[in-house]
């Protein structure tokens, strides 16, 4: 069974408790925090493989943990929020939350987000193992060193910006869906909604728009492709 470390971090200890329960079931280490400022501190100290947090929290809100987290770490993260409204998620995501629960969540769900999010960090690691850098135009991404350069500029990437890059790079000029690159960035089992991609696709014209070489266009009634001039 997994003896990996899961941090819950959430003001109600019913929540954690309940979390805890069914993960430590399922063999995974839980560590609790119930605050902000706990969080940052249990994070540094107990070295987490997910964290599960909640955005609405005490001392310091769920939206800075995951910035400070996301400053030094691309530690999987799973955002709960106790609103239904997509501005939330959108942010959650925007700054680097790999997936989003809605409070009150089913338990059994919770385990089963935590597994996909981790296998889908294990099965990306595994296929970046020696891996030759892909080259479109003046796009370098090295999959190694998790590293994407336009020319000789280094692009300031998160983990899924660089995942989404990738899948244009490897599909170039291909008219992608937004099903089909969330398939393809996030996996088959990831929870989301298309919108997540319409994010992330905003962020990676606003990192590509120095060349005007590279773009990604809209195909209008399908989803995305890229396009680079040789």
């Amino acid at each position: 069974m997994s003896q990996e470390t899961i941090l819950i971090v959430d003001d109600e200890a019913n929540i954690i408790e309940l979390g805890r329960l069914y993960l430590e079931n399922e063999g995974y280490r839980v560590e609790a925090a119930y605050d902000g400022l706990e969080a940052l501190q249990k994070f540094e100290t107990r070295n987490p493989a997910l964290i599960v947090l909640d955005l609405m929290l005490p001392n310091l809100n769920g939206w800075e943990v995951c910035k400070k987290i996301r400053a030094t770490s691309q530690v999987p993260i799973i955002m709960l929020t106790a609103h239904t409204d997509d501005i939330d998620k959108i942010v959650g995501l925007e700054l680097g939350a790999d997936d989003y629960m809605t409070k009150p969540y089913n338990p059994r769900e919770l385990v089963a987000r935590v597994k996909a999010v981790l296998r889908r960090g294990n099965f990306r690691e595994s296929k970046r193992v020696d891996a030759p850098a892909l080259h479109v135009g003046p796009l370098t991404i090295d999959l190694d060193r998790h590293e994407a350069k336009l020319g000789d500029t280094m692009l300031e990437l998160r983990t899924k910006e660089f995942d989404l890059l990738q899948c244009f790079v490897e599909n170039k000029g291909l008219a992608l869906t937004r099903e089909k690159l969330l398939e393809l960035a996030w996996g088959f089992d990831f929870y989301g909604e298309t919108r997540t991609v319409d994010v992330h696709v905003a962020h990676l014209r606003e990192r590509l728009k120095a060349d005007k070489r590279v773009r990604i266009e809209t195909v209008w009634g399908v989803g995305y492709k890229l396009v680079v001039a040789e």
